[in-house]
């Protein structure tokens, strides 16, 4: 009788383990618009079909006051920020390019690697510059390496940095190969769906995809053919498939986010998203997949746009005004040099060894190259960032000047334009816009969960891009990546 109790009792333990059993999703799709401002889930939203945007406002669940908690919103910085949920401060990447022993990089060129599907510079590309592990890697170290991580954009830093260190695949658009690349810090050569793909939605070497819907249409043919291929969400273990949409941004650049251009790509968004979710839904199957959609960044009203209606808005000219402030404290100090060495996304890098030459302190020429600064009367602050804890600027500005400066990559000052002029072209006849400031325009983003786990609503909390990843985490039942500093955001369940 003895021997039988304990018999019931080992197997009502190993049914209550098997009950037990952390619940995840199949597959986890993180969908990152470049250049989608918070707005235009509802300036569009009539517009949309069913099965697509409009599918994620109505049935999924919305963190509608989230914000980018740094300067500069710059693309490369926030895919870093969204997957490793950490600042630049943290994981390093504070812009598209910076500083590394006094030389302008590009985030991922990396020359150690080649090039695999082409041997342009445009495929010598890793997350090497990158500081902090990202969602895909702490996925890759709960599931023992057996989570299958793959990053897909057009641009190679909105595949690579999403993707983080241990991913089995990141591929971006080589243009002057005509077709998705990768490098050689994930593969010796491409996968045989790759070729294949390629082979079906290649281009003339040396066209511009980016620029066109085209490039929408081609970014989810390839996530779609990583699904199909790599058999992501077909077993026990969760996958992650980090896609960046890039078009939107290359012709909200060139056209602004009014008018035909604008509104075309956002409706090949949403035509493709509606088929993606067909191809989720299927392969997947509804309910068993977590799809979330955020931006890197959002954008600005084109200026001319804006006096048009009679708001006060311009172009700052940077280059033009930067030239000036360096003839300025040239005379000023008797020199030829320039003082100004670069100025990257706000940030402002002095020549060290040519103010060492005039006799002054790097200090004495960092005062006088604010004041220069601040004359401008389009410029509402410049800061020294050795300085912005006793500098005169509101509390918010400051956090996000702290939070998006690491001092090795980072220039010496930072100045901030006035709402409405951003570093653009003055033109009359200029229809484009740009981003790269903290104001709402450029920082207010959408946060948007979808499938599994997710019930419908929305929050007005106060959310930060740096909440997402920890979100995701948390829903996971995984640690959060390991620079993270945001908080999970669980209203949705």
């Amino acid at each position: 009788m003895k021997n039988v109790l304990i018999a019931v009792c080992l197997l009502a333990a190993s049914t209550i383990q098997v009950q037990a059993k952390i619940e995840r999703p199949k597959l986890v799709v993180g969908l990152v618009v470049d250049q989608m401002r918070w707005d235009y889930l509802y300036y569009y939203y009539d517009k949309f079909q069913e099965g697509g945007l409009k599918r994620l406002v109505d049935q999924g669940y919305s963190y509608e006051n989230t914000m980018i908690d740094y300067i500069p919103t710059i693309t490369a910085v926030g895919h870093s920020s969204i997957y490793t949920g950490t600042c630049p401060a943290f994981h390093g990447i504070t812009g598209n390019n910076f500083h590394v022993d006094g030389k302008n990089v590009y985030c991922c060129t990396d020359t150690n690697v080649q090039g695999v599907g082409s041997k342009s510079k445009e495929a010598q590309m890793s997350p090497h510059r990158l500081k902090s592990t990202g969602i895909g890697d702490m996925l890759k170290m709960a599931t023992d390496q057996k989570a299958k991580v793959i990053g897909v954009a057009l641009k190679d830093r909105a595949a690579i940095l999403p993707a983080g260190f241990s991913a089995d695949g990141a591929y971006w658009w080589d243009t002057s190969a005509g077709h998705f690349v990768t490098s050689t810090y994930y593969c010796q050569e491409l996968p045989e769906w790759v070729k294949k793909i390629n082979k079906k939605i290649g281009t003339k070497p040396g066209f511009d995809v980016k620029s066109s819907n085209m490039g929408v249409t081609k970014t989810f043919e390839m996530a779609e053919a990583a699904i199909e291929n790599e058999q992501m969400g077909q077993d026990d273990i969760t996958d992650l498939l980090a896609v960046s949409v890039s078009s939107t941004d290359v012709i909200g650049h060139a056209y602004g986010t009014r008018g035909n251009e604008n509104e075309g790509v956002y409706m090949e968004l949403d035509k493709q998203l509606a088929h993606f979710f067909e191809i989720l839904d299927s392969k997947v199957g509804k309910g068993n997949y977590l799809l979330f959609l955020t931006a890197d960044h959002g954008a600005e009203h084109n200026h001319n746009v804006l006096k048009s209606h009679k708001i006060p808005a311009g172009g700052l000219q940077t280059k033009t005004f930067i030239k000036e402030v360096n003839k300025t404290i040239g005379e000023q100090l008797g020199t030829s040099e320039q003082i100004i060495s670069d100025e990257i996304a706000g940030s402002v890098y002095l020549n060290h060894s040519a103010i060492e030459k005039t006799g002054k302190t790097v200090d004495e020429v960092k005062a006088m190259v604010i004041a220069e600064f601040n004359k401008n009367p389009n410029i509402l602050f410049t800061v020294d960032y050795n300085k912005i804890l006793t500098s005169p600027i509101p509390q918010l500005i400051r956090e996000r000047v702290i939070n998006g400066y690491m001092p090795s990559r980072s220039g010496d000052l930072l100045y901030i334009a006035r709402e409405g002029w951003e570093n653009v072209s003055n033109k009359p006849d200029y229809t484009g816009t740009t981003h790269g400031m903290w104001n709402p325009s450029d920082s207010h983003i959408p946060f948007i969960l979808y499938g599994w786990h997710v019930n419908h609503g929305e929050s007005s909390e106060p959310t930060k891009n740096v909440d997402i990843a920890p979100t995701i985490c948390e829903m996971l039942h995984i640690q959060m990546p390991n620079s993270c500093v945001g908080n999970a955001k669980l209203s949705h369940k």
